[in-house]
C-alpha cells in the first residue's frame, strides 16, 4: 500500500497528525508512506509565505481572523463569497500537486488540512484520481470551509461533533470519529516521579507550560512572574517552541522558583508525565496528547477562529479550566494543589474524550478500505 500525507504549513499540529501516522506504519514492509508540504512542493519562498500570513493573521490581527472566522461560521451556503478565493489559491498548487500524485501513485492520500484536501478537489475536476481521499479535521470542531472540501473519509476529534457534520456535509456514514492522531508514545503513561527521574529535576508538584510550536501566549511572562509569586512548593517547565524572544524574557526573570524553559523539544510525552497540570493555548493536537495522558488542561491564549471553539468544546464537556483576567494561572494552580478533587475530577472527565490509540485505528481503517478493494 502507498500513502501520500498532504500538510499546509500552518503550524505545527497539520504535520505533528500526519507524522504520527508515518509512525504507526514504520517498519511495515508492505506500505510506503511519503509526507509533502504542499506549499513548500510547489516554491519554499511560497511556503514560507503561507506560513507567515498564518503567523501574522493569528497573532498580528488576531481579532480580524477571528471575525472573520465567526462570518464564515454563520453562512448557510457552502457557495459563498470565499469559494472563489480558494479555488484561485489552490490552482498554484494544482499542477505540481499532481505530477507528484502521478508519479508515486498512491493507493490513500491522507490529507491533514482542508486547503490540501480542496487542492485535490480541483486536480479532480481536470484529472482522474483512483486513490481514496481521507481528510483529517485537527480541531475539536469543524472549520467553516470544510463545506467546501469533498471527501471520501473524515476524521474527527469526538463523536459529539456528529451533528456539526450533518450540518456541513448532510451525513455522517463516512465521517469516523477515531480522534486526532498523536504519536504512539503518548498512549503510554509513565508515573510522575519516574517521569521526573528521567528530566533529572525534583520530584514535586509539577507545572507544564507549552504555547505551542510558534510559541504564541501574549500573557506568558506575566503568567509565569505571577505563579512565580505563590508561596506553594512546586516547579515549572516552559516549553517556548520557535519563540526565542519569549525563552530569553523567561531565562532572564527573576524567579524564586524552580523554573525549567525549553525551546523545540521531541520528549513531549516524558514532560507531560512528569506535569500535575498542563497551561496551554487550545490547539487541536497539544490538547489531543494532553487528554491521552490524562492531564488537567488550563487553557491560555486561544487563537480566534477555531482554537475558541476548541476552548468551547473543552469547557462544555469538562475537560479543561478557562484562564481569564478574573481567573489567573495562580488561582487555578493553588486550587489543584490544595483541592485535589478538581484535579481528579477533570483528569476522569478525559476518558470519554481521549483517543490514545487514534493513529493505529486509522492505520488499521486504511489497511481494510485497502484490502477489501484488492
Amino acid at each position: 500500500m502507498k500513502i501520500l500525507f498532504l500538510s499546509v504549513p500552518t503550524g505545527g499540529g497539520h504535520h505533528q497528525a500526519a507524522k504520527a501516522m508515518e509512525s504507526y506504519f514504520a517498519g511495515r514492509n508492505d506500505v510506503e508512506c511519503r509526507m509533502l508540504d504542499i506549499a513548500e512542493n510547489v516554491n519554499s519562498t511560497l511556503a514560507e509565505a503561507v506560513s507567515k500570513g498564518y503567523i501574522l493573521s493569528t497573532t498580528i490581527t488576531p481579532k480580524i481572523y477571528g471575525s472573520l472566522y465567526d462570518l464564515l461560521d454563520m453562512r448557510t451556503s457552502p457557495q459563498g463569497e470565499v469559494s472563489k478565493t480558494i479555488k484561485f489559491l489552490s490552482t498554484a498548487f494544482r499542477k505540481k500537486l499532481y505530477a507528484y500524485i502521478e508519479a508515486f501513485r498512491p493507493d490513500v492520500i491522507v490529507s491533514t488540512h482542508l486547503f490540501a484536501t480542496i487542492t485535490i478537489n480541483r486536480i479532480a475536476t481536470h484529472h482522474p484520481i483512483t486513490a481514496k481521499l481521507i481528510s483529517i479535521v485537527t480541531d475539536f470542531t469543524i472549520h467553516p470551509m470544510w463545506e467546501q472540501a469533498k471527501s471520501d473519509y473524515y476524521i474527527t476529534a469526538s463523536e459529539l461533533l456528529s451533528y456539526q457534520a450533518i450540518k456541513k456535509w448532510g451525513a455522517v456514514e463516512n465521517v469516523l470519529p477515531l480522534g486526532i492522531p498523536i504519536s504512539p508514545k503518548f498512549s503510554k503513561k509513565v508515573p510522575p516521579a519516574e517521569a521526573r527521574k528521567a528530566l533529572g529535576i525534583a520530584d514535586k508538584f509539577t507545572v507544564l507550560v507549552m504555547m505551542g510550536s510558534m510559541g504564541y501566549g501574549t500573557h506568558t511572562l506575566d503568567m509565569l512572574k505571577k505563579l512565580d509569586s505563590l508561596e506553594e512548593d512546586f516547579q515549572i517547565l516552559v516549553v517556548c517552541g520557535s519563540n526565542d524572544k519569549l525563552k530569553a524574557k523567561v531565562d532572564k526573570m527573576k524567579r524564586r522558583k524552580d523554573i525549567l524553559t525549553y525551546g523545540f523539544v521531541n520528549n513531549v510525552d516524558v514532560l507531560m508525565d512528569a506535569c500535575n497540570c498542563i497551561i496551554t493555548k487550545p490547539g487541536g493536537l497539544s490538547t489531543s496528547e494532553a487528554l491521552a495522558k490524562r492531564l488537567p488542561i488550563l487553557m491560555l491564549d486561544p487563537i480566534p477562529g477555531q482554537e475558541n471553539r476548541n476552548k468551547e468544546f473543552m469547557l462544555n464537556n469538562g475537560i479543561a479550566l478557562n484562564l481569564s483576567e478574573t481567573f489567573g494561572a495562580d488561582e487555578a494552580v493553588y486550587q489543584l494543589i490544595h483541592y485535589p478533587f478538581k484535579a481528579m475530577r477533570l483528569s476522569e472527565n478525559t476518558q470519554h474524550f481521549a483517543k490514545p490509540h487514534a493513529a493505529r485505528d486509522l492505520g488499521e481503517f486504511m489497511l481494510e478500505i485497502c484490502s477489501s478493494e484488492e
